[in-house]
C-alpha cells in the first residue's frame, strides 16, 4: 500500500512589511508548519527609523508586524502594541512611536542584544513560530537607477522608483553580515517561502546580507517566490513576476523553484484608484520550463492583499507536493492459474 507521512515541515518566510503578515498570519493555524519569519532590517522611515537614531538600537518595525502576525491573540496583541504613545510633557520625543517598538527597544537594550530582545516578544505573545532579524547591524538600501544616480535609505529608494526610475542595481551600505544564529537557522529550513512585499525594499534587501547566498545555498529544499499582486510606480512599468524571480534568483545565487502568482482582479474603479498611483496589476510574464507556476485568484477584494487563507491552501500545496513525496503502491501480479 503507498503512502504519505506527515511530518512538521520547518519554513522560512522571508520578506517584511504588509505582504509578509498576510501569509504568516494564514500559514499559523497550519498544525503541520513550524514557522521562520526572516525580516528586512533596513528601514529608514517613520517611527522606526527615529527609534533608530534616537535610541541607537535596531528599527523593530517588520520584526514587530511580523511577531504580531503569529501572535496568539493577534487582535489584543494589536490594540496593545500597535498604539502610540500620547505627548508626554517630559517625554517628547517619544511620543508617536509604538507601545511594541518602545517595548522591543527597551528589552534590547535590557538584553544588550536584539535576538534576545525579539524572542522576548515571541513569548510574551505566545507566538506560533520564530522571528529572525537577517542582521543586526544597522545598514541602508542603496539604488543605482537607470540614467546613473544613485540614493540611499528605504524611504528614498521607494520615492525615486515612484517617480519613474528604474532601479538596476541594489546594494547595502554599510556591507552587513548574516547573524551565525540566523545562517544556522535558514540552513536546516525544509523550505524558504519569499514575499510578499515592497519588492526593491523589501524582498530583495534580505537577500544581500553578506553570508545569505551561502546559508541558502546549503538549504536543500525549494524556493518558493510569491509574486505580488502590483507593480510599485512608474520605475517598474512592465515588471513582470518574471522579472521578480529573475532578480530574486541573481541575488541568492540560486534558481526560484515555484512562483505563485495572481490572476485575481479587482472591479475596474478599484484598478483605476490604483492606476492613479501608478500600481499596475503584475503580469505573468514568460518564464522558462523549469520554473513550477502555479496560478489562482488571490486577489479578492477592493484592497490589494492576498487573501490569507486562499494564499495558506496554495503554500501548503505545493510545500506537501514537494516535501511529502508520496510512495507509490507496490505493483501486486496475479499468477494466472
Amino acid at each position: 500500500m503507498g503512502g504519505m507521512q506527515l511530518r512538521e515541515l520547518n519554513i522560512g518566510c522571508f520578506g517584511g512589511g504588509t505582504g509578509l503578515p498576510s501569509l504568516l498570519g494564514g500559514l499559523k493555524n497550519n498544525p503541520w508548519l513550524h514557522l521562520n519569519a526572516v525580516v528586512t532590517m533596513f528601514d529608514s522611515g517613520g517611527s522606526s527609523g527615529q527609534l533608530r537614531d534616537e535610541l541607537g538600537v535596531l528599527p523593530p518595525g517588520d520584526v514587530l508586524k511580523c511577531a504580531l502576525a503569529l501572535a496568539r491573540n493577534e487582535g489584543e496583541a494589536r490594540r496593545v502594541l500597535l498604539s502610540r504613545l500620547p505627548t508626554l510633557e517630559h517625554h517628547a520625543r517619544l511620543a508617536g512611536h509604538t507601545g511594541g517598538n518602545l517595548l522591543l527597544s527597551m528589552m534590547e537594550q535590557y538584553s544588550g542584544d536584539f535576538l534576545a530582545a525579539v524572542d522576548g516578544l515571541r513569548v510574551l505573545l505566545g507566538c506560533r513560530g520564530k522571528v529572525w532579524p537577517i542582521s543586526v547591524e544597522p545598514a541602508s538600501v542603496c539604488a543605482e537607477y537607470g540614467d546613473g544616480t544613485v540614493t540611499r535609505g528605504e524611504v528614498e529608494v521607494d520615492a525615486g522608483q515612484t517617480r519613474g526610475h528604474q532601479v538596476r542595481r541594489l546594494w547595502l551600505e554599510p556591507e552587513v553580515a548574516i547573524h551565525p544564529t540566523v545562517a544556522d537557522a535558514i540552513r536546516r529550513f525544509d523550505a524558504v517561502i519569499i514575499g510578499p512585499g515592497s519588492f526593491f525594499t523589501s524582498l530583495v534587501p534580505p537577500l544581500l546580507v553578506r553570508g545569505v547566498k551561502e546559508a541558502l545555498g546549503e538549504m536543500r529544499g525549494p524556493i518558493v517566490l510569491i509574486a505580488n499582486l502590483l507593480t510599485e510606480g512608474r520605475g517598474m512599468a512592465g515588471f513582470t513576476a518574471r522579472d521578480a524571480a529573475g532578480w530574486i534568483s541573481k541575488s541568492m545565487g540560486r534558481p526560484v523553484d515555484v512562483v505563485i502568482a495572481n490572476t485575481g482582479r479587482p472591479s475596474g474603479d478599484s484598478l483605476m484608484r490604483y492606476a492613479a498611483e501608478h500600481k499596475e496589476p503584475l503580469e505573468l510574464g514568460e518564464f522558462d520550463p523549469g520554473t513550477d507556476v502555479i496560478q489562482g485568484r488571490f486577489w479578492c477584494t477592493e484592497i490589494a492583499r492576498h487573501d490569507r487563507r486562499r494564499l495558506s491552501f496554495a503554500v501548503w500545496s505545493v510545500l506537501s507536493e514537494r516535501l511529502l513525496q508520496r510512495t507509490p503502491a507496490p505493483v501486486t501480479t496475479t499468477s494466472a492459474s
